[in-house]
């Protein structure tokens, strides 16, 4: 054979594998709306950037009739490329070959990009859209499956690892997003489910189809397993890449930093203050105020329909990235449940492993009281968030907005939390409980003995609420750093990050800490 033979050859089997379960099966993905492997990572990717790794790896099964049949590239797409101008490693399940179902040289094909993704310190992108585990290899899939896993964890806490539920993910292999930072799912094209619905039905005799057991709309609002739903393919791989440029590519670096959004001259926004109702009890909209804050209004939020009484996402002060905690007045009046202290505590621990200063807003009027909360755990998960800012080392500056009680106000990263700024608007009612509440406790007896009970409260209510719940007191005390004018918000909070930037706490040496999960 000629060199020009063998050329031609290598471009014959690389057209075939290219192809991979056919054009009568690529078809059939766009019938269904989706797109295929490498039409995804042909949007995921910077133009003429992606080397692909892998693509004549073979299966080594004979059993069940595999003896000598192919699998296009084992049924995955691997390599790695530039997303805005930095390196960054990917995975795409390719579903029209054997249904995208992962076999041991699948799993060797997606453990060697992980690899090199951990030596290189780069970003990991895991686009899922796969049947499963191949059956006919049996023990060495689930094999394959663990080193996956494995990875993943290797990887936790060194790169950003992102998700893309873009087809089925059923199974043992939900598991692997699970085990990533965060999960992008398609609405309608992505279903992800440990057990289907013919099991649960012939197991519980529950009827329920697979969209309302594992469809993004179901994991957004209810299991919060999930952290985005996209529309479609394209736009999951476009807020693929909106999350990526908020991040740093590894633990060891800064986030990414954009000189050109750099103010020339900070100015007061006399327009914040007035976001805020006058009738202290009235509620808001969180998002209003931090809208306002970040720069252009830029707020990439983060499970935004679970738990939504508490707001978190990624914005930019001064061009750098901040990862924002809020309460939400509007759901709950912003109280702290155990799903939310859940959500909260997991965004924390993100940001302090990639050295994203936390900036949290707080207006919350306490934990939320309950039978069903208290049965469901509320003080091991409402410490999971105590635990999560008292660990965490980067730049923490707490706003206190308004309410600011009991041990709530704690956990929304007070000083004694480790919050290096806090600032409080002259709003802030900062106790151990409303002021109502504790007229109530303190003055019952005066209460009791008047005629007019109903006055003896609101005057000893306002009383209390003059006396104690204004930020003076806390001021006096030290808890706070000052006291601001709301206008100033923005001018503060980039001094303070670029004071904070150098930064360096120590902390007792040990393995890790015992967060209470």
């Amino acid at each position: 054979m000629t060199n020009k033979e063998k050329l031609d050859q290598l471009l014959r089997l690389k057209q075939t594998s290219w192809l991979g379960g056919g054009k009568e099966k690529i078809e059939q993905q766009h019938k269904l709306g989706k797109l295929t492997a490498r039409e995804r990572l042909g949007l995921l990717f910077d133009q003429d950037t992606f080397l692909e790794q892998g693509l004549f790896m073979k299966h080594r099964c004979s059993n069940f009739g595999l003896e000598g049949k192919e699998f296009p590239g084992e049924g995955v797409v691997t390599g790695t490329g530039s997303i805005g101008g930095r390196t960054a490693y990917a995975v795409s399940q390719d579903f029209t070959v054997a249904g995208g179902s992962v076999g041991e040289m699948t799993a060797k094909k997606i453990t060697e990009i992980m690899d090199q993704a951990l030596k290189t310190g780069d970003p990991f992108i895991f686009i899922n859209d796969s049947g499963g585990a191949r059956i006919q290899e049996g023990v060495d899939a689930l094999s394959g499956y663990g080193n996956i896993f494995y990875r993943n964890v290797l990887l936790s806490g060194v790169v950003p690892q992102i998700s893309i539920i873009a087809g089925p993910c059923a199974g043992g292999a939900a598991y692997s997003p699970a085990l990533t930072d965060f999960i992008i799912q398609v609405k309608h094209e992505g279903q992800m489910f440990i057990t289907g619905p013919a099991v649960i039905k012939q197991v519980t005799g529950e009827d329920v189809t697979p969209e309302e057991l594992g469809g993004a709309e179901s994991h957004a609002h209810y299991s919060g397993v999930i952290h985005f739903t996209a529309d479609g393919g394209p736009a999951a791989i476009e807020l693929c890449k909106k999350l990526l440029s908020f991040l740093p590519s590894n633990n060891t670096e800064e986030p990414p930093f954009y000189p050109e959004m750099v103010s020339e001259m900070l100015t007061p926004d006399e327009s914040l203050f007035s976001l805020l109702p006058e009738d202290p009890k009235e509620p808001y909209d969180m998002h209003t105020i931090i809208a306002q804050v970040v720069q252009n209004g830029d707020f990439l939020e983060v499970q935004s329909e679970f738990a939504p009484n508490i707001i978190i996402g990624f914005g930019r002060i001064e061009g750098r990235t901040v990862g924002v905690v809020a309460n939400q007045p509007m759901v709950k009046a912003g109280v702290l449940d155990i799903d939310s202290s859940d959500k909260a505590s997991r965004f924390i621990r993100f940001c302090n492993g990639f050295n994203i200063p936390i900036v949290t807003f707080v207006d919350v009027p306490g934990f939320m009281p309950g039978v069903e909360q208290e049965y469901g755990g509320i003080i091991r998960h409402g410490a999971k968030m105590l635990f999560a800012y008292a660990a965490s080392t980067v730049p923490k500056i707490t706003i206190i907005v308004r309410k600011a009680y009991g041990g709530a106000y704690l956990a929304m990263c007070s000083k004694e939390m480790g919050a290096d700024r806090v600032y409080a608007w002259p709003t802030a009612e900062i106790a151990v409980m409303g002021a109502q509440g504790a007229a109530n406790v303190l003055y019952k007896k005066d209460m009791n003995a008047s005629s007019e009970p109903k006055k003896v409260l609101e005057e000893k209510t306002k009383e209390y609420a003059e006396l104690f719940t204004n930020p003076y007191v806390a001021a006096g005390r030290g808890y706070i750093d000052d006291v601001i004018n709301p206008a100033e918000t923005v001018m503060t909070l980039a001094l303070s990050l670029e004071a904070l930037r150098a930064k360096r706490e120590l902390r007792p040496q040990k393995k890790h800490g015992l967060i209470p999960l």
